[in-house]
């Protein structure tokens, strides 16, 4: 069987950097091919050449069994060639008819034709097995939703041909279920799909097969079925990495955190309240995980305990004993909070200050006398940190924006290290960073925690939170559905309880 899409000896460059080198890739009619590999590797610069967006400096593309040359997006579209990036390229603002057509609407009279412009949006959600509010503004559906939009909109520009990069990053699990089933509808009927992701279960449930890229170069080629993940990891890393956590509990009797009747101050669109009655407590040297849908309250409870959302009067939270009042994230970090945020690009760095700077960021009154900051002092405490976790960076004076995701995320946990917390709160930790960066990530919760430091992680994935976890919370709807401790936590355990009935969660909470 021939190629719809073929890329030969790819080669690009950018300033002082070989971004691919000889890249073949090829994608076959009516498969899912799944193009990995480490942060850097090449993967979103061969896509962007693929769509248009980059054109190769050596090497050739073929359409069809025809050579090629895109000179920009549009052109790639016209051929049948669409790229849904993790940053769904939507106009919020306009409705859902409006994003699948804009610039392209049908008209009539030289005015938009509506009547037309929904009754073909609705044929190509149909098409999808999918229903939405054609009238509705894009900022008002969830993330899902919206890549439903992006992928009608490819759809209207007769694409035979799409890219998903990281397409689900920021979807639950059922949503991820109905992204894929929406994939195979679309290989049914007759598409082709190159899919990127770094996540390794979701990879096995929907590639047909995988091209390996490595420093810009390609490693190999392998048929899904006859691959397992540590072939994968193998190629991408260029050695075997793996991770197995020490059989060992590092909690100790001692409570660290406890917090009784946590209820949120805001009320949602349905009158419920974002969280109701949460109430647990945190052991020195425990990883405590959070788990439950999107939508369930994670994010949330995390940033309650940081004081960035208002809490309920009959909040009660306390650390080692002491009664706390957390009004904002200034007082949790007095008290010892510490709070590694989900978008570490939006929130937890600024990414055009050098990595030093973000290192010392939130404790710069350390090495202040006087209102000068004394940057020998500074410079030495950032370097102790790059040393200790490990951050790969020329030095401290590197601009954060060209660090990996990995070493990004470890810039920002060096950053509340230095504020000496004693509870860190970790929401999504690991996400957008490779298989390699994860290892590492989960390698320094592990060190963390048997230092003695109390851990609230919440992650989307559940082999992660199986992994780390001493103890699993459930969340359901704002409330806690179950918890469970690490020797009967399963992932159809942890379903069962996010996916509970409510009469069900208000008995448990």
């Amino acid at each position: 069987m021939g190629y719809v899409l073929e890329a030969r000896g790819i080669g690009k460059r950018f300033v002082g950097v070989q971004a691919l080198d000889g890249v073949s890739f090829g994608l076959r009619p009516g498969a899912v091919h799944a193009v990995v590999g480490e942060n850097g590797a090449g993967k979103s610069t061969l896509m962007k050449i693929l769509s248009g967006v980059y054109q190769a400096d050596e090497g050739e593309i073929l359409l069809d069994g025809k050579v090629v040359n895109f000179a920009d997006p549009r052109a790639a579209e016209g051929a049948g060639i669409a790229i849904i990036h993790q940053e769904l390229n939507l106009v919020s603002a306009l409705s859902v008819a409006e994003n699948i057509f804009l610039g392209r609407e049908p008209t009539r009279f030289g005015f938009v034709d509506r009547r037309k412009l929904e009754q073909d949006a609705g044929a190509l959600l149909d098409r999808l097995g999918h229903s939405l509010d054609l009238r509705r503004s894009v900022e008002s559906l969830k993330v899902s939703d919206q890549q439903v939009v992006e992928i009608a909109k490819a759809l209207s520009l007769n694409a035979h041909v799409i890219i998903m990069d990281e397409p689900t990053t920021a979807l639950a699990r059922d949503d991820v279920d109905r992204l894929f089933g929406i994939i195979r509808t679309l290989v049914g009927a007759g598409a082709s799909v190159v899919y990127i992701s770094h996540k390794m279960d979701e990879l096995f449930r929907i590639a047909d097969e995988f091209t390996v890229l490595r420093d810009g170069k390609m490693i190999g080629h392998r048929v899904a079925s006859e691959t397992t993940a540590n072939d994968l990891v193998r190629m991408m890393v260029g050695r075997d990495v793996s991770y197995e956590r020490k059989d060992i509990d590092a909690r100790t009797d001692d409570e660290l955190l406890r917090v009784e009747n946590l209820s949120s101050h805001e009320i949602d669109a349905t009158g419920r309240r974002r969280l109701t009655n949460i109430s647990f407590s945190l052991r020195s040297g425990e990883v405590l995980g959070v788990a439950g849908l999107m939508g369930a309250g994670r994010t949330e409870l995390l940033e309650s305990l940081f004081g960035v959302r208002k809490t309920t009067n009959e909040t009660r939270i306390a650390l080692h004993g002491k009664p706390l009042r957390i009004v904002d994230p200034r007082a949790a970090i007095k008290a010892g909070i510490a709070f590694v945020s989900e978008d570490r690009k939006a929130q937890g760095l600024v990414l055009d200050m050098n990595v030093g700077n973000n290192i010392t960021l939130a404790r710069l009154k350390r090495f202040t006398r006087f209102g000068i900051v004394q940057k020998r002092r500074e410079g030495e405490a950032a370097e102790e940190y790059i040393r200790q976790l490990s951050i790969k960076t020329p030095d401290a004076h590197a601009a954060a924006i060209n660090l990996s995701g990995g070493n990004q995320q470890k810039v920002v946990l060096a950053k509340w290290l230095l504020t000496s917390p004693k509870v860190l709160l970790l929401d999504e930790p690991t996400k957008g960073i490779d298989v390699k960066g994860k290892t590492e990530i989960y390698r320094l919760i592990e060190e963390l925690a048997a230092t003695g430091l109390g851990i609230v992680l919440v992650s989307s994935e559940l082999t992660e939170l199986l992994a780390l976890s001493d103890r699993i919370l459930v969340l359901h709807e704002g409330a806690i559905a179950g918890s469970l401790e690490r020797r009967e936590a399963t992932e159809e355990r942890i379903m069962e309880l996010a996916t509970i009935r409510d009469e069900e969660t208000r008995a448990v909470a």
